[in-house]
């Protein structure tokens, strides 16, 4: 049996194509115009393929079309024509072994030759809206002290977990965690833009994968402030209930739980398919060093400012910050957490968090969180790329 999804994003684009067996295969690139020709040995033609096409979005920033057919007996040949000029898309093409419900899958990931810089575009971004004056934090808020005030432009990176071919957990309902997580972040996005000297960075702006390392590089290119993960995981029983709020521990996890979900965050990887040929230089040498005693203390205050937010709407898993091995929170120089806004897989709690209403409360408590650590943590001074002039 042969199944075919597309992600589509301004990252890359993702083609995968599951079999029950190991897939078989051939591939090359042609010019004028630009083609990827694949050609996929042991299958015949049929009404999956047939149907490829129409999975193709207008709108996608790296295909133009896909043209299938019978090359000759037992192959059938894929023509992926690529948009812009040669050159401009830079394929890459891997299988994966089976892993969770995915049999064998040939993935074909087409990325831009030079991708775009986030930190440039957030320069181009800020430059349309000036800097303002802070003299307060929230006149409304009298729960968060007013001063001292946020004296320059900050930048918090949020991180919608899983995406893609990673749905992460899924609740008794149907829901799936990369829906929730998004959903979340991007509520908390426009509340954190709309906030004076604040600005943030989704690391996906859709339903795509994106690998954990490639997560956390993101979030040093644009020299982040804050790193805030969100998350809506499952256990074991489905009573689990409750929010939580992780930092990053090398030394173990502060209980089996946390351990447990550590373990099962960190397949991520493994579930939405990262090509282990590509090594990412900048990133192993971002994260060689690991002694970050002083960003992981500054993770640890920021935790406790969460997650006394998130206890005025909701239980508590635990009522202390939690330490695990989270790879997502490895960035050796920007304080990280990760936030477990409720448990999915809990039938309540799975209602809840599908809720507008309530995921609007997420955010706005997770914001509030961030600006009581500000006030307490006044941010140091940046490079000037960092800067709005």
């Amino acid at each position: 049996m042969l199944a075919v999804r597309v992600w589509p994003s301004r990252d890359y684009t993702r083609i995968t194509l599951e079999h029950n067996e190991p897939l078989k295969f051939n591939y090359l690139l042609v010019k004028d115009p630009e083609r990827l020709v694949l050609d996929l040995e042991g299958i015949e033609f049929n009404s999956v393929l047939q149907n490829l096409p129409g999975k193709i979005s207008e709108t996608d920033p790296y295909i133009k079309l896909i043209r299938a057919g019978r090359n000759k007996p037992g192959v059938v040949r894929l023509v992926i024509e690529l948009k812009g000029e040669h050159g401009a898309v830079k394929p890459q093409v891997f299988t994966l072994k089976p892993v969770g419900e995915y049999g064998y899958r040939l993935v074909v990931d087409l990325y831009p030759s030079e991708p775009p810089d986030p930190l440039m575009a957030l320069l181009e971004k800020s430059r349309e809206t000036p800097l303002k004056p802070a003299d307060k934090l929230d006149a409304q808020d009298k729960s968060t002290p007013a001063k001292p005030a946020i004296a320059r432009m900050v930048t918090i990176v949020l991180d919608p977990g899983h995406g893609g071919e990673d749905p992460g957990a899924v609740g008794r309902g149907g829901s799936h965690e990369k829906d929730v997580t998004l959903s979340i972040a991007r509520r908390l996005k426009a509340k954190i833009d709309a906030e004076e000297n604040m600005r943030s960075v989704l690391t996906r702006d859709g339903d795509y994968f994106i690998p954990l390392g490639q997560r956390v590089a993101k979030a040093r290119r644009v020299q982040a402030d804050l790193f805030v993960s969100v998350h809506a995981d499952a256990f074991i029983q489905p009573t689990a209930r409750g929010s939580s709020v992780f930092v990053l521990s090398e030394h173990g996890a502060s209980s089996s739980a946390a351990r447990w979900m550590a373990q099962r965050e960190n397949a991520s990887d493994l579930i939405g398919g990262v090509n282990i040929g590509v090594k990412d230089t900048y990133l192993a040498r971002t994260l060689l060093d690991l002694s970050q005693t002083a960003t992981n203390n500054d993770s640890l205050k920021l935790g406790k400012a969460v997650l006394g937010e998130l206890g005025n709407i909701n239980t508590l898993h635990k009522g202390r910050v939690e330490l695990a091995g989270f790879a997502v929170l490895k960035a050796p120089d920007i304080p990280s957490i990760l936030v477990e806004t409720a448990f999915i897989s809990n039938p309540e709690e799975e209602k809840r968090l599908v809720d507008d209403e309530y995921q609007d409360k997420i955010a706005d408590a997770i914001l509030r969180g961030i600006k009581r650590y500000f006030a307490k943590n006044p941010p140091l001074a940046k490079s000037r790329l960092a800067l709005v002039n």
